[in-house]
Order: C-alpha cells, then sequence, then structure tokens
C-alpha cells in the first residue's frame, strides 16, 4: 500500500522488489534479467500502473489485463522449479541415508565377539523361593519378635541417676505398653496364618512349586550333561561335534549385524583338522550407487554416480569385516586347538539361481590366525577430509589385515571377477583336489611325522605342492636326511623332475629324496628312478599316498576327481 504525507493510505499496492538469494537464482534459470533488470522492471511497473489505473478508475484496465496470463506463468515457472528443487532434497537425502546405514554396518561389523566355547554354554540352576498367594504367603515369615516392636529407652537426664529412675519415665511407659500390645496382636496372627497354612489347598500349591522346581534342575542337568557329551565328541575330533560348535559360533557372531542377513556354514575335515567355512555375502547393491541428485538446466532431478572403484571399495570393506569376523567366531570357539586351520569362503549368491560367485577366499593354519589380529579396533574406520564414510581400499585395516593372511580378494566385485576359493567344502571326506595349500602341506607333514621324518622345515610352499627337509632317526622308517618334493595334480611326473631332485638332495647334503604325488608317475620316470644314480629318490604315487592316510592317520582321502 502506498501513503500519502499525512500518513494515511491512499489504497494503491506496491509491488515488494525481489532480494538476492533463492528466487534471484529461481529467474536466473528462469532466463530473465532478475530483479532490476529491464523486463522485470517493465512487469513490475506495468502491474503496479495497471493497478494504480483501476483505482484511479482511468483506462489502464487493458493494460493490467494484458499484463495477468504474463505474471502467472512466471509464477508458475518459479513453483514448479520450486518443487523440482525440494524433491532433489528429498531424493539427496535419502541417498544420505543409505550412507549412514552403510556406515553403521561397517561399526556393527567390526565389533569384536564373545566366546562361545562349552564353558560359557552350560547353565546353572538357582532354585526360586516359593511364593504362595493369600494367608500362606505370609506364613512363612519368622514369629514376630519382640525386639522389632519394643520402643527406646529415653536418654538420660542425669548422667549420676540410676538406670531404673529413667524406666519410671511415664511417657515411656506408655509407649512400652502400645508395644506389647501391637506384639501380641502380630503373634496371634501370626501363629492364624500358620494355622491355616496347613490347608490342603496350600499344600497342593506348594508340591505343585517344588515338582516345577525339580523339572527346572533335571533339564539344567540332562542339558549340561549333554554339552559334555558334544565336548567329549568334540575333543574326539568328530565332524559333527565340531560343525555344530563353530556354526553356534558363527551364528553368535551375527547377532550384532541381525538386520544384514549373512549365514556362515561350516564342514570339518578330520583328516587334516581344517574348517572349511562358506560365508554368503550381502547384495551388491547394498552400497549406495550414487552421492545424490542435482537439478538440472532445464529443471530435470538428475542423478549424481559414485565413482564405481569408491563403490567397489565400500563393498570390499563391509566384506573384510564380515570375514574377519567369522575368522575370530572360530578361532575364539576353538579353545582345545582341535583346528590346524580355517579356509573361508565368501560366496556372492545370485537370486536368479546363476552359479555363485567366490568374490574372496582365505587359508590361514593355526600360528597365522594367532599372529593376526583380526579384527579392527574400536572405531572400524576414521572419517578423512571429504571423504565421508569413504576410504581408499589400500587404507582400510580390515582389508590389509585380510591380505596379510594371504587372501585372494577381487579386484571390482561389481564387474563379476571372481576369485579362486582355496578349498572346496564339499564332503568330509575330500580327495586331494579338494584341498588347500595348506591342507595339503598340514597332510604331508602328518604322513611323514608319524613315519618317522622329524625336524620338519618347509623350503618352499605354494597352491600346487611344497619342498621341505626333514630329518629321521636311524630306528625309524624313514632315517638320515631327507629332501621332500610333494606336489598334487592329475598330470604326470616325468624323469626331469625326478633329476632336479636329485641335484637338491646334493644341494641340501642330504641322504635321500622323496619325490610325492596325489597323480602318478611317468614309465620314464620309474625307470629312472630304478637306477645306480638315482635309487636314493623314493617315488609315491596316489595310490600311495592313500594308504599312506589310511595306514598312519587312519582316515581315507578319497580318490582325485
Amino acid at each position: 500500500m502506498q501513503y500519502s504525507a499525512d500518513g494515511q493510505s491512499d489504497g494503491t499496492a506496491t509491488v515488494p522488489v525481489p532480494q538476492p538469494g533463492f528466487l534471484a537464482s529461481v529467474f536466473r534459470d528462469l532466463g530473465a534479467d532478475g530483479p532490476g533488470g529491464g523486463e522485470g522492471d517493465a512487469d513490475a511497473g506495468g502491474r503496479s500502473g495497471g493497478r494504480a489505473d483501476s483505482h484511479d478508475g482511468g483506462g489502464g484496465g487493458g493494460g493490467g489485463g494484458g499484463d495477468g496470463p504474463s505474471g502467472e506463468g512466471v509464477d508458475e515457472s518459479v513453483a514448479a522449479h520450486a518443487r523440482a528443487a525440494a524433491l532433489t532434497h528429498h531424493r539427496t537425502l535419502a541417498v544420505r541415508t543409505e550412507r549412514e546405514r552403510l556406515a553403521d554396518l561397517l561399526r556393527r561389523a567390526a565389533l569384536p565377539v564373545s566366546a562361545m566355547d562349552f564353558e560359557s554354554q552350560l547353565r546353572r540352576y538357582e532354585p526360586r523361593p516359593y511364593r504362595a498367594a493369600g494367608p500362606e504367603a505370609e506364613a512363612d515369615g519368622a514369629e514376630p519378635r519382640w525386639a522389632d516392636f519394643a520402643p527406646a529407652e529415653p536418654p538420660a537426664t542425669d548422667p549420676d541417676a540410676a538406670p531404673t529412675r529413667r524406666l519410671l519415665d511415664s511417657g515411656y511407659q506408655r509407649e512400652l505398653a502400645q508395644a506389647r500390645l501391637a506384639h501380641q496382636r502380630a503373634l496371634r496372627e501370626w501363629r492364624t496364618r500358620q494355622a491355616e497354612a496347613g490347608s490342603p489347598a496350600a499344600d497342593e500349591s506348594r508340591r505343585v512349586h517344588e515338582e516345577a522346581e525339580q523339572a527346572r534342575a533335571r533339564a539344567v542337568r540332562e542339558y549340561n550333561q549333554t554339552l559334555e557329551e558334544c565336548r567329549r565328541a568334540y575333543r574326539l575330533a568328530e565332524p559333527a561335534a565340531v560343525e555344530s560348535l563353530l556354526e553356534r559360533a558363527l551364528a553368535a557372531a551375527e547377532t550384532a549385524t541381525q538386520d544384514l542377513p549373512a549365514p556362515c556354514r561350516a564342514v570339518f575335515r578330520p583328516l587334516t583338522r581344517t574348517a572349511v567355512l562358506d560365508l554368503d555375502l550381502p547384495p551388491l547393491d547394498l552400497v549406495p550407487s550414487l552421492t545424490g541428485y542435482r537439478l538440472g538446466a532445464d529443471g530435470d532431478i538428475l542423478p549424481v554416480p559414485r565413482p564405481p572403484a569408491d563403490r567397489a571399495t565400500d563393498y570390499l570393506r563391509l566384506v573384510a569385516r564380515l570375514a574377519l569376523r567369522a575368522l575370530q567366531a572360530a578361532d575364539a570357539v576353538d579353545t582345545d586347538e582341535i583346528l590346524a586351520g580355517v579356509v573361508l569362503n565368501g560366496w556372492l549368491r545370485d537370486p536368479g539361481g546363476a552359479e555363485p560367485l567366490c568374490l574372496v577366499s582365505v587359508d590361514a593354519d593355526r600360528d597365522a590366525l594367532a599372529r593376526t589380529r583380526l579384527l579392527p579396533p574400536a572405531a572400524p574406520y576414521e572419517e578423512h577430509d571429504g571423504e565421508g564414510v569413504y576410504a581408499d581400499a589400500e587404507q582400510d585395516e580390515a582389508l590389509v589385515r585380510l591380505r596379510q593372511l594371504g587372501a585372494a580378494v577381487t579386484p571390482d566385485p561389481y564387474a563379476r571377477a571372481g576369485v579362486e576359493p582355496a578349498a572346496v567344502a564339499g564332503a568330509t571326506v575330500p580327495s586331494a583336489p579338494d584341498l588347500s595349500a595348506n591342507e595339503f602341506a598340514q597332510l604331508v607333514r602328518e604322513l611323514l611325522t608319524c613315519g618317522g621324518l622329524a625336524q620338519w622345515s618347509v623350503r618352499l610352499r605354494g597352491p600346487a605342492g611344497l619342498v621341505a627337509t626333514g630329518e629321521g632317526a636311524p630306528d625309524s622308517a624313514l632315517p638320515g636326511r631327507w629332501v621332500v618334493w610333494a606336489s598334487r595334480g592329475p598330470g604326470p611326473v616325468g624323469e626331469e623332475e625326478i633329476r632336479t631332485l636329485a641335484e637338491a638332495v646334493r644341494e641340501e647334503s642330504a641322504e635321500r629324496g622323496l619325490r610325492l604325488t596325489t597323480g602318478r608317475f611317468t614309465d620314464e620316470a620309474l625307470d629312472l628312478s630304478g637306477e645306480d644314480g638315482h635309487q636314493h629318490i623314493h617315488l609315491v604315487d596316489g595310490e600311495g599316498v592313500r594308504e599312506l592316510a589310511c595306514t598312519h592317520l587312519g582316515l581315507p582321502l578319497a580318490v582325485g576327481r
């Protein structure tokens, strides 16, 4: 409204000039010159002039009517732009919520797990006292004592006066009489309740309570006996007992991330005393693919994608924490040291029924697990400047520790680049191709140690086999110093490898050499070992390995596939 000189309103409306800020940016996005510009001034002036003419009753009505549709179009464009901006902001907040959920999952997946050993699973029976309703509930109380009702003696006004003088105080005598009456009343009521408590209904209630307590004590006792039987079976390395203990420990480790299903199954192979864990990894879409949304020049809402490498890194960070948590649960529960090693394979399973893809595989023996601090510290990650919850894979502590265990990790899970599993969690009785590198080395060492070869020292070890030295006592089945070359694979071993082993025996100043393979030897290799210069080289083929396993370990090794 405009005002005259005397301070009264003259009825003329004045359009406020838009200030710089959000509306100014809106005018720029719409292509207008903005407040203070040519067309904006003209429109504002025309609208003001039209209204003034209309107020004065002049011929400005046509001009005001002509400007009306143009103003409505501008207002509608501004409103549409504001709606688009609000929707962009809302969608960006949704993406930010997904990022915060990922950060929370990373934190909770790194929480330490409690050991689910047998001691922690024992139950203890604590009897519950009988509490009856009605008069019997009070009948079980103790008999009222006079000491609970007797009033306190009055204080001495004269220290030299006899104690009997204080007892003659009239106020004290009144309190004493009232206390005696209260004590007698409480005693009568207690005796009445004691008499009523002997009713048949009260006896039946007490009997039901005692039977329930006996049932509770019996259930606890039977559970603990069953647990002790499982413990004995576990110490005997029975597969069912070991697998049951491992899977209970793995399930307990998931309590911190129940909203992120990552089940893990265990298979125990008594031949190598190795547990093979199959971990189901979370879906790939758990990690946000966007950093947010932005508003385009034409008003469209455009997504802002994240770099693929950053998204892959965040997924692998979560996978590394889940894998380390499973390894720690298996290591913590094995208090009797039944396991010689643990193999973990992380599988990405497609709901569509496609073949599962192995994204991470770890083959760690007990010594490696003992040397490795499996889980990151209490703060699983720190926010770097400008990175938020995201960090470089090379700097992530969980991934670094996983690689220190010799883990094979996919370089890009979103490109479906899988890795070769260290071992196959098939049947409890494995064949040589099912074993991991650590399992095969453990098997060879067990076989030769049972044969008398002590002071075992591994010189080279790889996925295909190992080279080691050992020394047996003179009265053992393998006396003297030996060089052992053990390999697995379907391919035959030729004479060239026999010559190589003979050279290694000379270099190590050993007396004998042992060439062990899960496959077979060629005829040329067999003929060469019978010659005078190579008779100190002993050969063991796949059938011989299986016989040694049954003889020395009492456990079978399946025929290779």
